[in-house]
């Protein structure tokens, strides 16, 4: 029997080579960028002062850090930028070395892969389907055994969608705290929550100085391509560990400024936020309505979805979709995931009802 292949988040030459169409014809809901594309304001300003790339950018970045601490309510002295989120994941990784981490799963597979890359242990604490991958917070601080050197969390988690509020993540913190554990969130998706100062770790850096929140603006601001990433850390010591071993001008000139134009550009942020908030809550009033499928809740800008129809398996969803040029996320590659999972995220209203009408036609096709 022919093998299934398997396809990421963002395989879009990889499906059109296979599927023999044109990358440019497909509606990708399996990256989780925003829909909204490039801030108008941002490309206009970007293109007008593209001189910039004939300066160095300020080794300090001293405006850049002032910009996010205002964005987001933190202090700049906490503040370190790189070439993206996965730079900072990577150095941070490398500089702590745990013998062992925990990861929580099913996740981003890039933590598995840095921690390989130091010959770390590796161990996952598994969301529960029972629990609707809601974390269990006593069972998880359960799992905090001696060895642990690193706890990795995705806030909100890919691809569960599911979160930590700010009390819960503070007695993880905590917890490891008093273990001498350092704990890594990622919040990639994190602004983009029903209510984000809610499930945020960022006020909590001025109390613990055992973790580090990172972000970038791949997802929020449409800007994989930019490679702008920054973490917040109440650890001095890290933070000059961090600045020690980075390259000088990590960050380039045009993502120096480009990020200080996204991060103040209020319209297009409330505008983002609006139309996600509001398509989330739609879109999934209408996939609980569908017999078949079972819906998690979701805090980012995307759904995990289970198929409970028999004989039907997220690779048939995945196909359904694909000849209809829409790309969903099939995620059976995620290794802790068992069972029948799609992912997607949610775009603007006339292709989110394009998908649900393309879902709904593979599952009638099955009855």
């Amino acid at each position: 029997m022919e093998k299934k292949p398997e396809f990421h988040g963002s395989d879009l030459e990889k499906i059109a080579s296979y599927y023999h169409m044109r990358k440019e014809d497909i509606i990708c809901y399996s990256a989780n960028v925003n829909p909204l594309g490039l801030s108008e304001k941002v490309k206009s300003q970007l293109a007008a002062n593209l001189d910039v790339i004939t300066r160095y950018p300020d080794r300090d970045y001293t405006s850049l850090h002032e910009t996010i601490g205002a964005y987001c309510h933190a202090d700049p002295g906490h503040i370190v930028v790189g070439n993206g989120s996965t730079e900072l994941i990577s150095l941070l990784i490398s500089l702590l070395s745990p013998k062992k981490a925990l990861v929580l799963g099913p996740t981003y597979s890039e933590y598995a892969r840095e921690l390989s890359l130091i010959g770390g242990a590796l161990q996952y604490y598994h969301l529960k389907e029972s629990q609707d991958f809601v974390l269990d917070i006593p069972d998880f601080l359960q799992s905090l055994t001696d060895g642990i050197g690193l706890v990795i969390l995705c806030n909100p988690n890919n691809p569960t969608s599911s979160a930590i509020h700010q009390a819960d993540m503070e007695r993880i913190i905590g917890a490891c705290k008093k273990k001498g554990i350092f704990v890594m969130i990622d919040e990639t998706y994190a602004e983009f929550a029903p209510d984000p100062s809610a499930i945020t770790a960022i006020p909590l850096a001025g109390r613990y100085d055992n973790f580090m929140v990172i972000r970038g603006v791949s997802k929020f601001f449409a800007s994989p391509g930019l490679r702008f990433g920054y973490g917040i850390t109440g650890s001095k010591e890290l933070l000059y560990a961090l600045l020690l071993h980075q390259n000088p001008w990590s960050l380039n000139s045009i993502g120096a400024y480009a990020g200080e134009l996204m991060l103040k550009d209020s319209a297009y942020i409330q505008a983002t936020w609006n139309l996600i908030d509001s398509e989330r809550t739609r879109v999934c009033q209408e996939l609980n309505a569908i017999d078949g499928l079972k819906i998690y809740k979701p805090y980012a800008n995307f759904v995990l979805i289970r198929i409970l129809k028999d004989g039907l398996t997220s690779f048939d969803l995945f196909e359904a979709a694909i000849h209809e040029n829409l790309m969903i996320r099939d995620c059976s590659s995620f290794e802790t995931l068992e069972g029948e999972y799609i992912r997607f995220c949610f775009l603007m209203p006339e292709e989110n009802d394009r998908l649900i009408d393309c879902l709904k036609r593979a599952l009638k096709s099955r009855q």
